[in-house]
C-alpha cells in the first residue's frame, strides 16, 4: 500500500487505509474458524461498506479529479493516483470476495441445507410454484422501460438492481431489428425467493433471475436475446448551504430527492454482460471503463442478510449472549438513587442497554423530574427512546431533542420521528448552523430532597437500542455537578444564540477539543524528555488528522510508549525508525463493531482518561459538535484501565497489527499462552459479575498486561510471511 510521493513516508493515504479495513472485515468471511453465517454476514458487510465507500469517498475524489484546484493528499498522493489505487485496490477485493463466495460460502451453505436455484433447476412442482407466484407477486409490480428517440434511458435509482434486456422486435413492413429495454427489479420485493419446503432445507431463487425467466411476458411479440443484471451507484453526498437555506429541515428532505439521481461513480454488471452491452451502459451513464466492475456471482450480496434472519440454523451462528445488568443497577428499582450513590460506568453491548432505556423512562415518570435534553443522532426511532420524551411532555416537564438531520444514511428516519416529537409537543432543535451534532448527552434536572441535581448520561454510541447489542461503547452515568454544569451549557450552546465560553471538565470540539488533544499528547512527550514514564493508549475508529499524527512522532522520538487501537482508517505509519519506533497500532474486527473511543495518558504517574464521542479526525474536530469528558472516579479509571491494557491489547484472535508498509498479520500468541479473545473475555466478565454475590465486585480480567512495553516493529512478520498459526476453535 506505500505509495511514492511527498508524505508517503509519514502517512498512508486515507482512502487505501479505509480499503484495508474493508479487507479485515473480508478476512473473517475468509476465515472458516467463524460459525457459517456470521462468514456470511461479514461478506454481506463487505459489500454494504464498498457501496458507501463508492457513494461518499470515491464521489469525493472524483469531484476533485474534474477540480481546477485539485491538490495532493498529505501522502503526497493526487486525486487521480488516489483514483488509480482505489481501483485496482478495490478490484483486488472484490475478485476475493467473490471467490470466497464461490468456492467457500455457496458449497457449505449447501451442504447444510441452504442452497440456490435457477427455475430450471428445480422439480415440476416448484415451478408451478414459481409460476403461480410470479403471476401474482412480481408481475403486478413489474415495468419494462423501452430504450428508443421516445424512450430516453431511464433515470436508475441509485443502487436498484436492474436487468438490461435486447430484444429483437419487427416493425410493420421493416426488418428485424434490436433493441434494448430496461426493467428494475422492484425493491418492495425480497430478493431471495425461499421455495416452500418440509424438511427443513433451504432453496432460494434469486428474484433477478426470476424475472429474467418471464421476460417474454413483459415483451411480447419479440424474441428475447439475452439480459443481463447491472447495477449503478450514484453520488450520495447530500449539498446544503445551511447560512442560505431558510429551513433546514425542507432542505435536506429536498436533497434526499435529489441524492437518488446523483451523478453515477460506479456500474455493476453481470460476468455474461456482452462487451457491447457493457459499453453502451457506460457511455450512457457517462462513465469509464475505471468505473466498471464485472461480477461473478449475486450483485447486490448484502440482501442476502435476510438468510441470517430468524432463529434457524443455531449451530451456523455465534452463540447467544444475553447481556446482564451492570452490577450497581441490579436490582436497583430507583436508578437516580443508584447514580447518587457513584459514577455507574456502562460497557455496551456486554452490559445491557435497557439501563439506559429505564433511565429515560423512570425520568418521563418521576413527578420530580423537572426537564429532559437529549442529542439525537442515530436512534433507529426506537419507540421507546421516542416514547420517553413523549411521556415526559405528556406528564408536564420540559423536554428538548437536538437532533442532527444530517446523520448519514439516517436522514429520512430521523425526519420522520423528529416530526412526530414536534407533534407531542417536544422542543426539536436541529443543532448550530454548519456542525453535526455528533455528541450522545442526556441532562435531566430533578428536584432531589436536598436541592435540584442534574443527572447526566454521557456515551460514546448512539442511543439505539439495536446497535447498542452489535458495537462496542462505554456510556457514563453521573451526577457530579462540575458535569452537570458543563452539559447545561453545552445545550444552551446548541439551542440559544450565544457563544463558547469553556467547560468546568468537558473537552468541546470544534472550540477545544483539537488542542487540548495536542497538549495532551506533548504533555506526554515532555514526560518522556524528563525520564518519567510516559504512555499513551487511544483507542478509537479513525486516526486522520496529520497534526495528531505528528505530535504522536513527537511523543515516540522522546521516549513515550504509544499503543493505538483504531478499528478503521490509520494514516499513522508505525515502526519507521526515527519516527514511530515505539509505536504499535493493532485493529481489533470480530463479532461486534468496535465502536468506544478511549483515550489514556499516564501523566506522570497520575493517570487520566478521557472518553466521548470523537474520533481523531479533522472533521471530528472541525465540523462536528463532539464531547470528551474525563473518567475520574478511581475505581472506574482503573477498570478501564484494566481492560484497555489487560484485554483489548492481549487480544491474539481478532486483533491484527499494522506493519511499516500498511499490511496487516494477525497478532501474535506468546508460546504457552492461551489465545485471547478480547469481545469474549468481556462477555465472560460481565457474565461473571451478574453470578457474582457482591452486586459491587467486579471480576478480573485473567490474564493483566499491565504497562508492557509494545512489540518492537523489527519482530513482526515480514510481508507476505504467513501469518502466526492459532489452535483451532480459539
Amino acid at each position: 500500500m506505500v505509495m511514492p510521493g511527498a508524505g508517503a513516508d509519514r502517512y498512508f493515504n486515507r482512502e487505501l487505509s479505509w480499503l484495508e479495513f474493508n479487507q479485515r472485515v473480508l478476512d473473517e468471511a475468509l476465515d472458516r474458524r467463524n460459525p457459517l453465517l456470521e462468514r456470511l454476514k461479514f461478506f454481506c458487510i463487505v459489500s454494504s461498506n464498498l457501496d458507501e465507500f463508492f457513494e461518499v469517498r470515491v464521489a469525493g475524489i472524483k469531484q476533485q479529479m474534474q477540480s481546477d484546484v485539485a491538490r495532493p493528499f498529505p501522502d503526497g498522493l493526487t486525486p487521480s493516483e488516489t483514483f488509480r489505487a482505489v481501483t485496482a485496490r478495490v478490484r483486488r477485493m472484490v475478485d476475493d470476495q467473490y471467490r470466497c463466495w464461490r468456492e467457500q460460502l455457496v458449497p457449505e451453505l449447501a451442504r447444510h441445507g441452504i442452497r440456490f436455484r435457477q427455475r430450471h433447476e428445480v422439480a415440476a412442482q416448484d415451478q408451478e410454484w414459481l409460476d403461480a407466484f410470479y403471476r401474482a407477486e412480481v408481475r403486478p409490480v413489474l415495468t419494462p422501460l423501452a430504450i428508443d428517440p421516445s424512450h430516453p434511458f431511464p433515470q436508475l435509482l441509485n443502487k436498484s438492481l436492474n436487468l438490461i434486456v435486447q430484444v429483437e422486435a419487427k416493425p410493420r413492413g421493416r426488418g428485424r431489428r434490436r433493441r434494448l429495454a430496461v426493467v428494475q427489479v422492484p425493491r418492495v420485493l425480497p430478493r431471495l425467493i425461499r421455495l416452500p419446503r418440509t424438511n427443513g432445507s433451504q432453496d432460494h431463487v434469486f428474484l433477478g433471475h426470476l424475472i429474467g425467466h418471464y421476460l417474454a411476458d413483459l415483451f411480447p411479440g419479440t424474441r428475447i436475446l439475452g439480459y443481463w443484471l447491472f447495477r449503478v451507484t450514484r453520488n450520495s453526498e447530500l449539498y446544503i448551504d445551511e447560512e442560505e437555506v431558510a429551513n433546514l429541515l425542507k432542505a435536506v428532505e429536498t436533497e434526499l430527492h435529489n441524492r437518488v439521481r446523483g451523478e453515477a461513480v460506479r456500474l455493476e454488471v453481470e460476468r455474461e454482460c456482452p462487451l457491447s452491452i457493457r459499453h453502451e451502459l457506460l457511455h450512457t451513464l457517462h462513465l469509464d471503463e475505471a468505473d466498471l466492475y464485472v461480477i461473478d456471482g449475486p450483485l447486490n450480496p448484502g440482501r442476502l442478510m435476510s438468510l441470517c434472519s430468524g432463529d434457524h440454523a443455531p449451530e451456523l451462528r455465534d452463540p447467544p449472549y444475553l447481556a446482564p445488568v451492570a452490577p450497581p443497577l441490579r436490582d436497583a428499582p430507583d436508578v437516580f438513587a443508584a447514580i447518587r450513590k457513584q459514577d455507574i460506568l456502562l460497557h455496551h453491548p456486554y452490559d445491557n442497554f435497557e439501563s439506559v432505556v429505564a433511565f429515560l423512562q423512570q425520568a418521563a415518570a418521576d413527578p420530580r423530574v423537572l426537564a429532559i435534553k437529549q442529542t439525537l443522532y442515530r436512534t433507529g426511532g426506537d419507540p421507546r427512546i421516542i416514547g420517553a420524551l413523549r411521556d415526559a411532555v405528556r406528564n408536564g416537564k420540559q423536554v428538548t431533542a437536538v437532533v442532527e438531520l444530517k446523520a448519514r444514511f439516517d436522514e429520512a428516519n430521523n425526519i420522520e420521528w423528529s416530526r412526530r416529537l414536534e407533534e407531542a409537543g417536544v422542543h426539536v432543535v436541529y443543532g448550530l448552523v454548519g456542525y453535526k451534532i455528533h455528541c450522545k448527552v442526556t441532562l435531566v434536572v430533578r428536584r432531589d430532597d436536598d436541592g435540584i441535581r442534574r443527572y447526566l448520561h454521557l456515551g460514546t454510541g448512539n442511543y439505539n437500542p439495536v446497535t447498542a447489542r452489535l458495537y462496542t461503547d462505554l456510556g457514563l452515568l453521573t451526577c457530579q455537578s462540575d458535569l452537570g454544569e458543563d452539559a447545561t451549557n453545552l445545550f444552551n450552546l446548541l439551542t440559544g444564540i450565544c457563544q463558547f465560553q469553556g467547560m468546568r471538565k468537558m473537552i468541546v470540539a470544534p472550540f477545544e477539543l483539537h488542542r487540548r488533544v495536542i497538549d495532551l499528547i506533548r504533555r506526554e512527550t515532555a514526560f518522556a524528555q524528563r525520564g518519567i514514564p510516559a504512555r499513551i493508549i487511544a483507542k478509537m475508529n479513525s486516526l486522520v488528522d496529520t497534526q495528531v499524527i505528528d505530535a504522536l512522532y513527537e511523543a515516540s522520538n522522546a521516549g513515550a510508549r504509544v499503543d493505538l487501537i483504531v478499528r478503521g482508517i490509520c494514516c499513522l505509519r508505525p515502526g519507521q525508525p526515527g519516527l514511530s519506533d515505539a509505536i504499535a497500532v493493532r485493529s481489533i474486527v470480530g463479532r461486534f463493531l468496535e465502536h468506544s473511543r478511549i483515550f489514556y495518558f499516564e501523566n506522570g504517574l497520575q493517570p487520566e482518561i478521557y472518553v466521548g464521542s470523537a474520533d481523531w479526525m479533522p472533521r471530528n474536530f472541525r465540523r462536528r459538535i463532539e464531547v470528551i469528558f474525563p473518567i475520574e472516579d478511581g475505581n472506574l479509571r482503573d477498570r478501564l484501565l484494566r481492560e484497555l491494557d489487560g484485554v483489548l491489547l492481549a487480544d491474539t484472535v481478532k486483533a491484527r497489527l499494522l506493519l511499516p508498509d500498511g499490511s496487516y498479520q494477525r497478532a501474535p500468541c506468546p508460546d504457552g499462552s492461551r489465545p485471547l479473545n478480547a469481545q469474549e473475555e468481556f462477555m465472560r466478565l460481565a457474565l461473571a459479575a451478574e453470578a457474582a454475590p457482591d452486586p459491587g465486585s467486579k471480576p478480573q480480567p485473567h490474564r493483566p498486561r499491565m504497562r508492557l512495553a509494545p512489540r518492537p516493529p523489527s519482530t513482526l512478520t515480514a510481508p507476505g510471511s504467513p501469518p502466526p498459526k492459532t489452535p483451532p476453535g480459539s
